[in-house]
Parts: structure tokens; C-alpha cells; sequence
């Protein structure tokens, strides 16, 4: 199977991306699979299990949540879940995700314009994954680093776009031998999947800021 493991829908405040248009792209592109994770929403979940049963793609549910402590601020995915996370608190977060059999991962790690964990080494013991390719960083260098932290830590190694727009869905994912979405979370855990993709063009990270501006607008008239 081939997912791409963190998708955003219109749901989330910087994105514009319709589901139906998401699962189109996704099933152009030859992907088995779609994790739609939306910043502290569920929202999109039930439009996309909708649009994935008409395009014949999976479906992983999940949630990317801000966390903030002290002078870190940074996401957790939450992963395989089955209802919305209502905590914002670091170990709270991931104790719902783990209550809910999901999988935690931390996305594009080291990009710091994104980003600020100082010690992350001391959340090793607490989650499952690292996010060791993602289409938006600026710079390679941020997935080489995110995946040697993954080899050197035992973690798993997921692969997703991070898309905020229809057109980006597909430009990373994750790979596993498996045909069914238990198999692949269990893959995750077990260190047995592989990661593809490519970075976006810098014209496409205007895509939230555009989407910000819009919705905005919407609001005031």
C-alpha cells in the first residue's frame, strides 16, 4: 500500500482543499490511501470517508495538534485514531492517541521555521514515529536529519505532503507489503515501511497564506 500520511483539508484554517478534489488527485496518483489530519479538528473526517468510498482510497483518521511548553512549540500526529484529541497538554495528547490504539508520530521535526523542540530526545520513549519525509520543508537537510533521528531512536518512519492544497496530495508517502490499513499501522510500528517524495515548489507554500486571506474575507463579507 501506498498512503500519504498527513493531508489537510478545508478544515484546517490555512487549507482550501475540498475532499472529494483531495481523493480524486490521490486515486490520479496511484495512492491506496489518504491520512486526513487537520490542525485540532475532525471535521473533514466523514467527507472524506465519503469521497474515499467513491474513488476507492483508504482512509486513515487523524489530527495534528499544536502543542505548546514552555519555549517549545511544535505538532504531534495523531494517527489510527477513531475520535477527536481534546487535550492541548503534551502528555495528555498522547496518552488520548495511545487510549485510542493510534499511533504518535512527530511531523517534519527539525524544520525550524515550522517548529522549536529543545530536547527531543525526551520524547523518544513516548511516541512511535517520525515524520522522516514531508513535501513542505524548505530544505532537505530537515528529512535527512528527521530520518537519521528516526534510525538512531528505533522509531518508525512515516512519509506524507502536508498538503494544504489538492495539487500537492501525492508528492510524499509511505510505503508497506501490506493490503489492508490494520497491517500497515502494525508495519509502522514494527519499522517495516519505506518513504517516497519530493519537495514542493516555493510558489505552492503561498497556498495557506492564500487560504488565511481568503476565508478571512469570507468572514467580513
Amino acid at each position: 500500500m501506498k498512503i500519504d500520511m498527513h493531508v489537510h483539508t478545508k478544515y484546517s484554517s490555512d487549507s482550501t482543499s475540498e475532499p472529494y478534489k483531495i481523493m480524486k488527485v490521490a486515486k490520479k496518483r496511484g495512492l491506496d490511501g489518504v491520512a486526513v489530519t487537520d490542525h485540532n479538528t475532525t471535521k473533514g473526517w466523514n467527507d472524506m470517508i465519503t469521497a474515499g468510498k467513491e474513488q476507492g482510497i483508504e482512509v486513515v483518521l487523524g489530527e495534528e495538534i499544536r502543542i505548546k511548553e514552555n519555549n517549545n512549540s511544535y505538532e504531534i500526529l495523531g494517527l489510527f485514531l477513531n475520535k477527536e484529541i481534546t487535550s492541548n497538554n503534551r502528555d495528555e495528547v498522547i496518552d488520548e492517541i495511545k487510549d485510542q490504539g493510534g499511533v504518535v508520530c512527530i511531523p517534519h521535526p527539525f524544520d525550524t521555521t515550522k517548529v522549536s523542540i529543545d530536547g527531543i530526545e525526551n520524547l523518544v520513549k513516548k511516541i512511535d514515529a517520525i515524520e522522516v519525509f514531508n513535501s513542505r520543508v524548505i530544505s532537505q537537510s530537515y528529512n535527512k536529519r528527521a530520518q537519521e533521528f528516526a534510525k538512531k531512536h528505533n522509531l518508525g518512519m512515516i512519509g506524507g505532503s502536508d498538503a494544504h492544497t489538492e495539487q500537492e496530495v501525492g508528492n510524499a508517502f509511505t510505503i508497506s507489503d501490506v493490503d489492508n490499513l490494520d497491517d500497515f499501522k502494525t508495519a509502522i510500528l514494527n519499522r517495516e515501511t519505506r518513504v517516497q517524495g519530493k519537495l514542493i515548489s516555493p510558489l505552492l507554500r503561498l497556498g495557506p497564506k492564500v487560504a488565511r486571506i481568503n476565508k478571512s474575507l469570507r468572514k467580513i463579507f
